[in-house]
C-alpha cells in the first residue's frame, strides 16, 4: 500500500458484486476541499470515518473529533497484540450473555474476528503498533470531569489576532460566541440585528477585544448590568435597553455562573487549538470531544465555540496546499440545516469556503441527508455515499448533489446507490475522473460501539491520557448584587427560564401578596425517619415575578429567602419484560404544596415534570427563614402511611406500551421510537425477504442457465447448419451446370442425373436442419422468457407478502412488579420563596418553578 495515501479499502466490481484485489487509495490533500460522508445506521459510515482518522494519524495529521453519540471514543481502543484480555474490558457483558457466551469467550471470539479481518485486508501488527504510537489520543468531556474537562471561558478572552486589520473576522467570532451564549440561557433563534440582548453583549465584547482586554463571565455579567459605554447606535443605553430589562438578562447569565454544575465548564483544557492539535514536543494529537452527556442546547453552545476557535486559529496560519489538520463531526444534523440559522452554521459555512487555503480539512458525516444544506456543502470536493434508508433520502441526496454542480450523472449514481450494501460506498471525488465503488477495509481500532460517560476514565487511562497536564481556568465568583443562592448540582439546562406560572396554592387565598416578614431562622425539626429535601431556586427574580403575574418594582430588592413545607415524593419505576425487549425506567414525582391534614392524597393531581431528583438539594440557602410544619408532615406515622399509599398508587397505575411484531419476532419498549421500531421491522422483513428472494432467484437462475447453455449450443449448431446449407446449394448449382453441359457434349446423362438428385436431397436435408435449429432456438428463448417472467412474478409476490408483514404490529401493556418500584425521595420538600422589599413593604414570590 502507498505510504503517501490513505488506504481506505478495495475497489468493488459493480457488475459482479465482488471485491477486487485492487486497493483504494485516497490522496490526503484532496481532503482540504472537505469531505461529506452519508449513510444510514448500519451502513458502515462510522467505520469509514474511523478508517480515515486512522490513516490521518499514521501520516502525522492531527484531528479534532466532535463525538455527539460516543462512537468515536473507539479511536482510543488500540490493541496491536490482538490479545483477548485487551478486548475483554470493552466487551458488552449483556451482548455476550444474549449470545450465550461468557465475557471471556466473547472477548476471545472478538480478538479472533479482528485478527482474521485485519489479515484479510492486509493490515499487519506492525501497522497497528505504528497507529498506537502515531498520535496522542484523548477524550475531552465538556461540562463533566469524566474525561479531560474543557474550559469554555477561554473563548471569552481576547483572541491573539490584532483588532485592526481583522475586524470582520473578529466580529464574526463575537457574533457566533454571543449567539451560543444566549442560546445557553434559553434565548434561541435570536437575530443579531434585532435582538437587544445580542446587540448589547456584542458591543461589550467589541469594546473589550478592540482594546486587547480579556473578558470572563463575571465581568460580562457586571458590564451587562452597567455597560461601559453610554450609547448603542444613536440612542442612549437606557433608552435602547433600560436597566430594569437588563436585570432579567443579568439574572439569566448569573444563574449559569451560580450553578455548581458549571464548575466543570470553567476548569480544564482551554479551547487552545494549537494545544489540542499538537503536544509541546510537536507530536500530533487526536482530540475527541465527547458530547453524549450534554443537552441539545449545551451541545450547540460548545460546538459553536469550538468552530469559532478553530476559525480564529486558522486565520493566524500561513497558507498551505497539504493537509494540515482535520476537523471531524460525526453528525451535522441540526448544525447545518437548509433553512434555519443556528449559531453553529455561520462559522461552519465560513470554514467550508475558506479552510482549504489553510490546509484544514472538514470531514462531516450525517445519516439524515434530507435535512442538510446542500448549497453550503457545494464546497465539498469529496462525497462518500453509503447505503440510504429510503428512496426519499436517495432522491434528496441526488437533488443536492445536482444543485451543487460537478456534472453529476444522476442515472449512474441512482443505480449505484440502490445496490449499495454494508461497508460499501461510492467515492465521488472532484479530483478523480469518475466515481469509484469500494468496500471499506477492516478498522484497526476495536469498534466496540458507543461508550458511556462512566467508561471514559478507563478509556483515557488506557492510552495514558489521564495523566495529561491541562491548564485550569481561574474560578470566578458571581457579582455580589446579582448573586442567587447556590442551588444543588444540576445540568445547565435546569437553569433555563421557566415561563409557566406556578400552580395556585390552596392557602394563597388566606395569604396576601404583601406581608410582614414571617417564619423563623430556626429550621423546624422533621419527624424521625422522614426525608428532608430542598427544592432549587431555579427562577431568577424577574422570572419569579413574571410567573406570579406581578410587576417587578424598580426599587425592589431581594432581602432573603423563605422556605415553606410541602410533601415531595419521587420514585423510579422499572418495567422489565425480556420477551418484548422492555427494560425501561420512568420517574414519577409528586409535589403537594398544601397536603390534606387527614393524610389523603390524589397523587395524579400533583404530578410534576422536569424536576429531577438530582436537582433536589440537602441544604438550604444561606440565612433562610422557615415556616413551621403542619399536619400531616409533623408526624412520622401519617408520612410513612402516605409513602405506602404512593407506592401502591404507582403499582396500580404505572404502565408503558411495548410494540410487537410477532411474525418477525421484533419487539421494542417505549425507549424505542415508532420510527426506529418500524425501521427494525423493515430490516428484519428485508432480511427474511432477501433470503427468500435469494433462494427463489437461485432456483430460477439454475433453470435459466441450463436453458441459456442449450440455447448457445443450438445457436452454434444453427451456424454450422447454415454453413452446410450454403455449401450444399453451391454443390447443387455446380452439378446442375454440369448436367446442362453434358446435354451438349453427349456424355452419359443417367449418372449425372443421379448425382444431381443426391445433391438435391442433401440440400433439402441441410435446409431441414436449419429450420429445426431455428425452431429450437425460438423454443428455448420462449422458455427463458417464461421463466424470467415467472421469477419476477414470484419475487413481486414475496415483496408484497413481507411488506404486509412489516405493518402487522400490536401494542402490549407492560406493568411493573412491586419490587421494581424504588422510592427515591419521600418527605418534607422545602419550597423556596424570594422575600422582596419594595418601599416599606415586603412581598413573597416563588423562587422555584415547575412545569
Amino acid at each position: 500500500m502507498s505510504d503517501a495515501h490513505f488506504y481506505l479499502g478495495r475497489f468493488l466490481d459493480a457488475s459482479q458484486g465482488n471485491v477486487t484485489g485492487e486497493p483504494l487509495h485516497y490522496d490526503p490533500p484532496d481532503l482540504t476541499t472537505h469531505a461529506i460522508v452519508t449513510g444510514m445506521t448500519g451502513s458502515g459510515k462510522t467505520g469509514l470515518c474511523v478508517t480515515l482518522l486512522e490513516e490521518a494519524a499514521l501520516q502525522g495529521v492531527p484531528a479534532l473529533v466532535i463525538d455527539p453519540k460516543g462512537d468515536l471514543t473507539n479511536l482510543l481502543l488500540h490493541f496491536p497484540d490482538l490479545a483477548p484480555q485487551d478486548f475483554q474490558p470493552w466487551v458488552d457483558p449483556e451482548t455476550a450473555r444474549r449470545s450465550g457466551k461468557t465475557v471471556e469467550q466473547a472477548a476471545a471470539q472478538t480478538a479472533e474476528t479482528w485478527k482474521k479481518g485485519l489479515a484479510e485486508w492486509g493490515v499487519s501488527q506492525e501497522r497497528l503498533r505504528a497507529l498506537k504510537n502515531a498520535a496522542q489520543f484523548a477524550v475531552y468531556t465538556p461540562g463533566s470531569d469524566a474525561g479531560l474537562p474543557v474550559s469554555v471561558l477561554s473563548s471569552l478572552a481576547a483572541p491573539s489576532l490584532a483588532w485592526d486589520g481583522n475586524r470582520e473576522v473578529l466580529r464574526e467570532k463575537i457574533s457566533s460566541t454571543v449567539t451560543a451564549l444566549l442560546g445557553l440561557v434559553g434565548l434561541e433563534d435570536v437575530d443579531p440585528l434585532r435582538s437587544r440582548e445580542h446587540i448589547l453583549i456584542s458591543n461589550i465584547f467589541e469594546n473589550a477585544w478592540s482594546k486587547g482586554r480579556d473578558l470572563d463571565l463575571t465581568e460580562l455579567i457586571l458590564q451587562t448590568q452597567n455597560p461601559p459605554f453610554e450609547k448603542l447606535g444613536a440612542l442612549p443605553v437606557e433608552t435602547f435597553f433600560p436597566e430594569k430589562d437588563r436585570l432579567a438578562l443579568v439574572m439569566q447569565l448569573n444563574a449559569i455562573l451560580a450553578s455548581p454544575s458549571f464548575e466543570t465548564w470553567r476548569e480544564g483544557q482551554p479551547l487552545d487549538i494549537p494545544g489540542l492539535l499538537y503536544t509541546p514536543d510537536g507530536r500530533p494529537r487526536h482530540s475527541v470531544f465527547y458530547l453524549a452527556h450534554l443537552s441539545d442546547v449545551e451541545r450547540m453552545f460548545f460546538v459553536t465555540l469550538l468552530f469559532s476557535a478553530v476559525e480564529t486559529w486558522m486565520r493566524t496560519q500561513a497558507g498551505a496546499t497539504s493537509l494540515r489538520a482535520i476537523l471531524y463531526m460525526d453528525e451535522i444534523f441540526g448544525y447545518l440545516p437548509p433553512a434555519a440559522n443556528p449559531p453553529s452554521k455561520p462559522p461552519l459555512l465560513r470554514m467550508l469556503k475558506q479552510a482549504r487555503a489553510f490546509g484544514v480539512g472538514l470531514l462531516l458525516a450525517t445519516q439524515n441527508p434530507v435535512d442538510v444544506d446542500y448549497k453550503a456543502l457545494s464546497n465539498a470536493g469529496t462525497w462518500f455515499i453509503g447505503k440510504l434508508q429510503t428512496e426519499q433520502d436517495k432522491d434528496r441526496l441526488l437533488d443536492g448533489l445536482e444543485s451543487a454542480g460537478g456534472g453529476l450523472d444522476r442515472r449512474t449514481f441512482d443505480k449505484l446507490i440502490s445496490g449499495l450494501g454494508k461497508r460499501v460506498f461510492i467515492l465521488h471525488n472532484v479530483h478523480a475522473k469518475q466515481p469509484a465503488l469500494f468496500q471499506t477495509r477492516w478498522a484497526m481500532n476495536y469498534l466496540a460501539g458507543p461508550l458511556t460517560r462512566t467508561q471514559i476514565p478507563a478509556l483515557n487511562k488506557l492510552v495514558g491520557a489521564d495523566a495529561l497536564t491541562v491548564s485550569a481556568a481561574e474560578p470566578e465568583s458571581a457579582p455580589g448584587t446579582a448573586t442567587q443562592p447556590e442551588t444543588p448540582d444540576a445540568s445547565l439546562s435546569d437553569y433555563q427560564p421557566v415561563p409557566a406560572p406556578r400552580r395556585a396554592r390552596r392557602s394563597d387565598a388566606n395569604r396576601p401578596g404583601r406581608l410582614d416578614m414571617e417564619g423563623s431562622q430556626t429550621r423546624p425539626p422533621v419527624p424521625a425517619g422522614v426525608g428532608e429535601y430542598f427544592l432549587p431556586l431555579n427562577l431568577s427574580l424577574t422570572e419569579a415575578f413574571d410567573a406570579a403575574g406581578k410587576p417587578l418594582a424598580a426599587d425592589a430588592q431581594q432581602v432573603g429567602v423563605l422556605y415553606r413545607p410541602t410533601l415531595l415524593a419521587s420514585a423510579q419505576v422499572r418495567f422489565l419484560n425480556r420477551k418484548y425487549g422492555v427494560d425501561s425506567e420512568m420517574t414519577r414525582t409528586a409535589l403537594i404544596e398544601t397536603p390534606d391534614p387527614r393524610g389523603v392524597v390524589r397523587w395524579e393531581d400533583f404530578i410534576v415534570r422536569g424536576l429531577s431528583p438530582d436537582a433536589v438539594g440537602s441544604t438550604p440557602a444561606p440565612q433562610a427563614r422557615f415556616v413551621p410544619l403542619d399536619a400531616p408532615l409533623n408526624k412520622s406515622k401519617p408520612v410513612k402511611s402516605l409513602k405506602r399509599d404512593f407506592t401502591d398508587w404507582l403499582y396500580r397505575t404505572a404502565a408503558i406500551k411495548a410494540r410487537a411484531n410477532e411474525a418477525l419476532k421484533v419487539y421494542a419498549g417505549p425507549d424505542v421510537s415508532q420510527a426506529d421500531f418500524m425501521r427494525a421491522c423493515a430490516d428484519a422483513a428485508r432480511e427474511e425477504r432477501d433470503a427468500e428472494v435469494e433462494k427463489v432467484t437461485a432456483r430460477y437462475e439454475r433453470k435459466i442457465t441450463t436453458l441459456k447453455n442449450r440455447l448457445k449450443r443450438e445457436q452454434r449448431e444453427l451456424k454450422q447448419d447454415e454453413e452446410e446449407l450454403s455449401d450444399r446449394k453451391m454443390e447443387e448449382i455446380g452439378t446442375h451446370a454440369e448436367n446442362v453441359l453434358s446435354i451438349f457434349s453427349g456424355s452419359r446423362r443417367s449418372r449425372r442425373l443421379s448425382t444431381s438428385l443426391t445433391k438435391r436431397r442433401l440440400t433439402q436435408q441441410a435446409k431441414s436442419d436449419v429450420e429445426e435449429s431455428l425452431e429450437a432456438i425460438e423454443d428455448y428463448e420462449q422458455q427463458i422468457a417464461d421463466l424470467e417472467q415467472e421469477r419476477d412474478a414470484t419475487i413481486e409476490e414475496i415483496n408484497d407478502r413481507w411488506g404486509d408483514v412489516v405493518n402487522d404490529v400490536s401494542e402490549i401493556t407492560v406493568t411493573p412488579r412491586k419490587a421494581d418500584i424504588f422510592v427515591n425521595l419521600f418527605g418534607v420538600g422545602w419550597m423556596p420563596y424570594y422575600l422582596v422589599q419594595s418601599g416599606e413593604e415586603t412581598m413573597e414570590v416563588a423562587a422555584f418553578g415547575k412545569e
